[in-house]
């Protein structure tokens, strides 16, 4: 009996489509990784490039010797005064002309006036301190603490401002009260602090002693306007630079929040120090103002 013969299988002439399309999805694959990489936040690029700057261009540090034993004095000759009496009375005089809290609201409102005039900045102050306030949309997105390109520009020049002078300052963060529940700004709080913390390290960056800066977040707590409206929200979540007399009014500032302080009897006490001198890193200079009293309007 003779065997039934197997069908012959259809050759799939087909079967060039399917490694056609594994081609074309692995190429698009390709290609969507390639713009991702291309795409490149300034405001990051900007932070990194700048650390880096400032780690390769930081001046030398020499280690001192540990002295063993009594170290006996080079000599016994008293040392000349450089500056003669007469030449620091006449120092002082020109000092006392200037008041570095009018410098610096009167150069702010000069660089800035167009934000002012818009009401997105806002300039401030009385004898004791000088207020810096900026709308938080100008500088952040939307629960966010990254600075925008727009807020590296304005931080720019008011820390040029603000370098020539030893005065304390200080960034306070406000928010409104709409609650934010994320895994990096779990409340207000987290998010205020941030966005203070983030415009201290760029005025540091900018070459603004860090010795004079500080940072605090006030959340929701301190708001200015109702949180009731669009209008409200928007007025209290806002930055606040603080440029203050000296570490005192600095630290009775950040106590009570600048919004809610007055020039007092108590703080006008404390205004009458001078602001503290920094030790400086050898290769920059800043001047030694002196506190006469001045309003600022």
């Amino acid at each position: 009996m003779a065997r039934r013969r197997q069908p012959e299988e259809p050759v799939n002439r087909e079967r060039w489509l399917v490694s056609y399309a594994d081609f074309i999805t692995l190429l698009f694959a390709f290609f969507v990784v390639m713009y991702s990489i291309s795409s490149v936040n300034e405001g990051k690029y900007k932070v990194i490039s700048e650390a880096l700057i400032g780690v390769f261009n930081d001046a030398d540090r020499a280690l001192q010797p540990i002295p063993v034993g009594d170290e006996r004095p080079k000599t016994v000759t008293p040392a000349k005064p450089l500056v003669k009496d007469s030449e620091q009375i006449d120092a002082g005089i020109a000092q006392a002309a200037s008041d570095p809290l009018k410098s610096i609201a009167d150069d702010i409102s000069a660089a800035f006036g167009d934000l002012i005039s818009s009401s997105q900045m806002t300039v401030r102050g009385n004898e004791l301190w000088v207020e810096i306030e900026l709308n938080s949309s100008l500088l952040f997105g939307s629960g966010d603490a990254m600075p925008s390109d727009i807020a590296f520009n304005i931080i720019d020049k008011v820390a040029a401002i603000l370098k020539p002078f030893d005065n304390p300052v200080h960034v306070e963060g406000f928010t409104d009260d709409r609650p934010i529940r994320t895994a990096q700004y779990p409340t207000n709080w987290e998010l205020s602090s941030a966005r203070s913390a983030s415009i201290v390290r760029m005025l540091a960056m900018q070459g603004v002693n860090p010795g004079r800066l500080a940072s605090v977040g006030y959340g929701e707590f301190q708001p200015v306007a109702n949180n009731a409206t669009a209008e409200g929200r928007a007025r209290n979540r806002r930055v606040v630079l603080v440029v203050s007399r000296n570490l005192d009014i600095r630290r009775s500032l950040t106590g009570t929040g600048s919004a809610n302080a007055k020039p007092d009897a108590a703080l006008k006490r404390a205004g009458t120090q001078t602001a503290p001198t920094p030790i400086k890193s050898p290769g920059r200079e800043s001047a030694v103002n002196s506190p006469s009293p001045a309003l600022i309007r």
